[in-house]
């Protein structure tokens, strides 16, 4: 039964993948967590008899925690996070709600290991245009939203990943690369196992624009040129992800919400 300290899944599934996602902490036993190491999309495991440890770190204006069946981790524990002034939520039902509502859940072992602050990086060229600009939002909005990304020489991907333990993407011979037809970003919608109606249009728009094939969709021309302009307005490539994040959290919410809606200039005819 709902309550005003819980959330439903299907409201928390209209909040994922936008800007106004909650953080998300899933506090499942590792015995839980082991009969079904997925993830729901963004959300990072913490310990939750250490909530007043890793709780201060929180910097999301709010937060929804998940335990397996919605009961006393995930209660008490986001109780603890609003009694340290954080406004936190229970996700009702808790993970097996989830699954059981068919919503997706990403493989932790998908999900490259992430550094001392929690991090996952990834490494790719500078000089981002459409898959590179892509990708990075997929994963701040799906899989890890304190992502860091580092843009380097093409050249010195593959070491700087080596060095700096970064994942590389988006050039040859790596595992998130593109694959036959499939561009990058179709990779990591399937590998991610992110395969939502709206996420495989918006992935037929990248395909499209990313390998000179426009005519698979309408829209992957004006994804092109805006993405060619993003990239001739930005000299530095992390402030042309910033920018490139509310392209393709627009390209997103249309794909989800509004394919079905048509826009013209209304008639001024008396009676019209």
């Amino acid at each position: 039964m709902s309550s005003p300290t819980t959330i439903s899944p299907e409201k928390l599934a209209r909040l994922i993948g936008t800007p106004n996602c909650p953080a998300l902490i899933d506090v499942r036993i590792d015995e839980d967590f082991a009969s079904d190491p997925r993830l729901i999309p963004g959300s990072v495991r913490r310990p939750h008899d250490r909530v007043r440890e890793w709780g201060a770190s929180i910097e999301s204006p709010s937060v929804v925690v998940t335990c397996q069946g919605g009961k006393k981790l995930s209660e008490g524990v986001a109780a603890w996070l609003r009694q340290m002034g954080k406004p936190a939520e229970a996700l009702e039902g808790g993970y097996d709600a989830w699954i059981a509502a068919g919503l997706p859940a990403v493989p932790a072992a998908r999900i490259p290991p992430r550094d001392a602050a929690g991090k996952t990086v990834w490494v790719t060229r500078s000089r981002p245009k459409i898959d590179r600009i892509a990708c990075p939002w997929l994963i701040r909005r799906f899989v890890d939203p304190e992502a860091a990304f580092l843009f380097v020489a093409p050249q010195e991907v593959t070491a700087v990943g080596e060095r700096f333990a970064a994942t590389p993407f988006d050039i040859e011979n790596v595992f998130w690369s593109h694959r036959g037809d499939f561009c990058t970003f179709d990779v990591m919608v399937q590998e991610f196992d992110l395969a939502t109606e709206p996420l495989r249009r918006l992935a037929a728009i990248v395909r499209a624009a990313d390998t000179a094939r426009l005519d698979l969709t309408p829209e992957a021309a004006g994804l092109l040129a805006a993405s060619l302009g993003l990239s001739r307005m930005y000299s530095d490539d992390l402030a042309q992800l910033e920018a490139g994040m509310v392209l393709y959290d627009a390209f997103y919410r249309w794909c989800r919400d509004a394919t079905d809606e048509t826009h013209n200039w209304p008639s001024s005819k008396p009676g019209a």
